[in-house]
């Protein structure tokens, strides 16, 4: 039985979702450079042990989205979630804060939402007005999907429309 007061999550290790995830009654906890840089890679670290395959990532001072395929996504946030609390905290050098409210998943079934899930993701920090062009925002995938997707996959992604995605993203 669903429990009625929390999102529902149904991963499969054959999908691709699209996340977003938000840090407790939405407090700017990663506004330093340095608790952003932790994040990632506490971000990377936790994708790579649990055999997730990150296609985007967009990192912010309260929330972040993800697209994300493959492996143990559920154990992926949940330990993603905690070990970059645990850090954060002991940065802080705050003991038991809680850092991370909840996430929302979407499953990605057809090629127009995950593109422009992806698209969305890399335009994220432009979408709440940090940078101007995403590239230039260190903590999403834009620059590193510049350099590494094909520029005709480049030029496919970035000619999305997105006036008609609906993304939860009330940060």
């Amino acid at each position: 039985m669903d429990w009625h007061h929390a999102p529902i999550h149904r991963f499969g290790e054959a999908d691709t979702f699209f996340i977003t995830g938000g840090t407790y009654l939405k407090r700017q906890y990663y506004t330093a450079k340095a608790a952003l840089d932790e994040l990632q890679d506490v971000l990377f670290r936790e994708a790579k042990k649990h055999d997730c395959w990150l296609q985007a990532w967009a990192l912010l001072s309260n929330h972040y989205h993800l697209v994300v395929r493959g492996g143990d996504v559920r154990k992926m946030l949940a330990r993603f979630h905690s070990e970059a609390a645990i850090a954060l905290n002991a940065r802080d050098k705050i003991q038991g804060r809680r850092v991370w409210y909840q996430f929302w998943d979407k499953t990605l079934t057809f090629e127009g939402s995950w593109l422009a899930r992806l698209r969305y993701t890399h335009e994220n920090a432009v979408h709440h007005e940090i940078v101007r062009v995403a590239t230039q925002y260190p903590w999403c995938a834009a620059s590193w999907f510049e350099r590494t997707a094909s520029p005709k996959f480049v030029d496919v992604v970035a000619a999305i429309k997105l006036d008609r995605v609906k993304v939860y993203d009330p940060f």
